[in-house]
Formats: C-alpha cells, sequence, structure tokens
C-alpha cells in the first residue's frame, strides 16, 4: 500500500486558504461558518481519494496573523547556535502558545505532522514584511513549502517570485480558486510532485483526477444531449383552435421545467449546490431562471428570428417541417412525402384533417442548446470557492444557426417516442440512444 501525504494549507488570514481547500476538495460548504466575517480558528482535516484508497489528507490551518511576534519571541527566548526546528520546539513547549501566538502554534504544530506545506499567497497583496516573517518561520520547521498563489488574473508577480528565488522557493503554482482550470490545478499537483520526489500518491491522485474529469465532460454533454432531444421531439397535438393558447403554454411550462431539471444535473454532477443559488440575494443562477420562451431572451443570445419564433413553439406545423425542410408543400402530397416518412405519415394526414400539431421552433432549441452549454462552460471553470454572481457573458457562442438545426434533432421532430415529455415515450429506444451519443458527440465538438 502506498503512503498517504499529509499537506498543510498555511498561510496570512484571508489569503484564500479555505477556498483552496473548497475547491481541491469540490465543496464549496467545506470550512462554512455561521458568522460571515469569521475566519478558520482550528485546523480541519479533509482526504482525497478514490473511495477505497486515500492518497492525501488536506489540512486547513488557521491564518497566521503575527509571525512577526513569533520571530522576536524565538530570537530573545532561544539560541542562535541550536537549529531551527529546535528552537521552533521550545516556543511550542512554552506558555507562550497558550494565548497570544495559540494560532501560530496550531499551524507550525500541523506544518511539523505534515509531509509539506501549500504556503497560500493572495498575488494581489504586495511583498510586505510579514509574509517574510511568515517564510522565515516555516522554512524552520525543514519541510518542504510550495507557494500557490491564489487570484492571480491580470497580476504581476515578478516582486513574488524575485523574494521566493531569494528563499529558495524555486517551485511555486497559481492557482484561482475562484475562477477554476482544471489544467491548473494539474500543474499544481505535478509541481508538488516534482518537489517531493514524485510519490506514488500523487501519480495516483492525477490520474483519478484526469480520468473522472474526462467522465464528468461525457456524462455532462450526454445530459444536455437527452434534454436537447426531448425538447426536439416534444409534441402536442389538437383539434380545437380555441384551445392553442393553453395549449402551448402548457407545452412551453413542461419544457421550461425540463431545463430546470437539467440545470440542477448539471450542478450535481460538478458537486454545486444548486439549492444555495441564491445565498444573501446573490442569484448565482440569475443569467439560467429567466423563462426560455422570453422572447428577450432570444435577444440577449443574439438568435434573429422570424416572426414564429417569438411564440416558442411551431403553431400550425407544416409538411415543410415534418420533411426535414425539403419544401413540399400540401400540393406536393401524399406520393413523394410519404415515401420519405415511413412511419411518419400519420403526423401529414393529421395535418391534413385539421389536427394541429406543435413542436418547438428552431430558434428556440438553438436557445436551449446555447443556454446548456453556457451553464456548463460557466460550471467547468468556476471554482468552489466562488462566491460571486453568474452573469450571461456579454457574447456566448451558438452551436449552429437558428435556422440549421444538426442532422439528429432533425430527425428527432419526427420521432415522439424519443421524448420524455411525451406519453408515448419509449426510454430503452436504441434508436433514441443513438441519437444521443451523436447529439454528445456534437456538442462537445463545440466547446
Amino acid at each position: 500500500m502506498m503512503q498517504t501525504l499529509s499537506l498543510a494549507v498555511v498561510g496570512h488570514t484571508n489569503t484564500g486558504k479555505t477556498s483552496l481547500m473548497r475547491t481541491l476538495l469540490r465543496d464549496s460548504r467545506f470550512g462554512e461558518v455561521q458568522n460571515a466575517a469569521a475566519t478558520t480558528r482550528h485546523v480541519a482535516q479533509a482526504a482525497l481519494g478514490d473511495g477505497v484508497e486515500t492518497w492525501l489528507y488536506l489540512h486547513d490551518t488557521p491564518g497566521l496573523e503575527d509571525a512577526g511576534g513569533v520571530l522576536d519571541w524565538l530570537e530573545e527566548n532561544t539560541s542562535p547556535q541550536h537549529e531551527g526546528i529546535e528552537r521552533l520546539q521550545q516556543f511550542l513547549d512554552s506558555a507562550a502558545t497558550q494565548n497570544e501566538w495559540a494560532q501560530e502554534a496550531k499551524v507550525l504544530r500541523q506544518v511539523l505532522a505534515s509531509d509539506a506545506a501549500l504556503y497560500v499567497v493572495d498575488a494581489r497583496e504586495d511583498v510586505l514584511p510579514k509574509y517574510k516573517d511568515e517564510l522565515t518561520v516555516l522554512s524552520w520547521c525543514a519541510k518542504p513549502v510550495m507557494p500557490v498563489f491564489n487570484f492571480i488574473h491580470g497580476q504581476n508577480m515578478d516582486e513574488w517570485q524575485t523574494l521566493l528565488a531569494r528563499r529558495s522557493l524555486h517551485v511555486s503554482s497559481r492557482f484561482d480558486t475562484v475562477a477554476f482550470d482544471f489544467s491548473g490545478e494539474m500543474v499544481l499537483w505535478q509541481q508538488l510532485a516534482t518537489l517531493l520526489g514524485q510519490p506514488p500518491a500523487l501519480s495516483a491522485l492525477t490520474a483519478f483526477r484526469e480520468q473522472e474529469w474526462r467522465q464528468l465532460e461525457q456524462q455532462a454533454y450526454a445530459l444536455v444531449a437527452q434534454f436537447l432531444l426531448d425538447a426536439a421531439a416534444c409534441v402536442r397535438q389538437f383539434e380545437d383552435k380555441s384551445r392553442s393558447q393553453a395549449v402551448l403554454e402548457e407545452m412551453q411550462a413542461a419544457v421550461a421545467a425540463h431545463e430546470s431539471s437539467l440545470h440542477q444535473q448539471l450542478f450535481a454532477l460538478y458537486r454545486f449546490y444548486y439549492s444555495d443559488a441564491d445565498i444573501q440575494g446573490q442569484q448565482v443562477l440569475r443569467a439560467f431562471r429567466q423563462n426560455p420562451f422570453d422572447a428577450e431572451l432570444l435577444k440577449d443570445y443574439g438568435i434573429r428570428t422570424g416572426k414564429a419564433a417569438a411564440t416558442g413553439a411551431l403553431l400550425g406545423l407544416g409538411v415543410d417541417a415534418l420533411t426535414l425542410g425539403t419544401s413540399l408543400g400540401l400540393g406536393a402530397t401524399i406520393g413523394g412525402v410519404l415515401g420519405g416518412l415511413a412511419g411518419n405519415w400519420q403526423v401529414l394526414y393529421d395535418k391534413i384533417q385539421g389536427i394541429e400539431t406543435l413542436m418547438i421552433d428552431n430558434a428556440t432549441l438553438t436557445l436551449l442548446a446555447a443556454r446548456s452549454l453556457h451553464l456548463l462552460q460557466t460550471l467547468k471553470s468556476r471554482g468552489h470557492a466562488a462566491t460571486n454572481s453568474v452573469v450571461l457573458q456579454d457574447k456566448v457562442a451558438l452551436p449552429w444557426k437558428a435556422d440549421a438545426l444538426p442532422k439528429v434533432l432533425q430527425q428527432a421532430r419526427l420521432q415522439p417516442k424519443w421524448s420524455a415529455l411525451n406519453p408515448a415515450y419509449e426510454p430503452q429506444s436504441r434508436k433514441r440512444q443513438e441519437a444521443v451519443e451523436a447529439l454528445a458527440a456534437c456538442l462537445a465538438e463545440q466547446a
């Protein structure tokens, strides 16, 4: 059995130690406190593993607030002839750790008990004397220390790099706990492995995380594909035209609820808490809770539509839509149409008999696809320490033109048994599963 590593996550107060823990653990509730202004006061442990084997223990420690005071005490009460670790032990055995430097003592004891320390740095901060003091005290622990720069976006870290080089800290990592980048996490583990001599536990961890990330993506695209097929194949029929608005509203409500369910599934897949989306009025999902059939939302996504799209459904679906855009009018019916539609002639017959058919229009399907992929990309790049609102980006790329649906979605219009929103749904359909896989692959290519 390989050795389980122990890492102490250390740093000054409010540099993002708990944030780092949350993002690495994929748990936005780790270290949660009732008081918003509170900070970590005790060491908290969490494990990283595959459910069978544990490769790594992470220890969230209190903030270092007075490393300079600790150094002063060491200078006054210990001999410079002794090694740093011996002088630290004298400090830890003294009464000074009971009150004034209780937090610092907890940090140092954890570092001494760990294989290495991750020193979290707020990259927005200047290199201040207090940080130099902290690095000095940590160096006396005689344990490997790897600085991890947080909040790195747009920051110049030349001064920090100079300081680290002077302290012989040549291995560091840049990892933003809010704007998550999976490749950045992999670099963090690889840098740590370099520092520690390539321990097997880190190799196992990185291999597992890479496999897990690939599987998450595959599952996510499959969920989106299933939803889009459900929406494309969703159909409602009626004879009494006075019921058209009621039927339309019921259909739209069903699709909207189905989309909301997809959002919840994506949140759960990436280990976010959907129920916490509106904590403290932040409306994390603000950009994704607007009614998908709101015509203004189409404009927000840059989708230009004709008159039909404003309703969010095709009213009185014509032969053109049923023939995948081959532009056959009723005058050209039966002979040429039935041959190309195989078992779907009944829908055309219904149209001729005055039975109206409702289906989701191309523009709205494109919107649903764009919004689903937008949420997916947002969750993939959102650290579990993030608390800012998720808002609609200025430019969201459309997966396709609104008037050019992928063939698989066009085909779905002729397959009502493919939709979970229809009474005749056949969940075990082999052809539906093949369509899901084809559409999922298509969506992944758009990323």
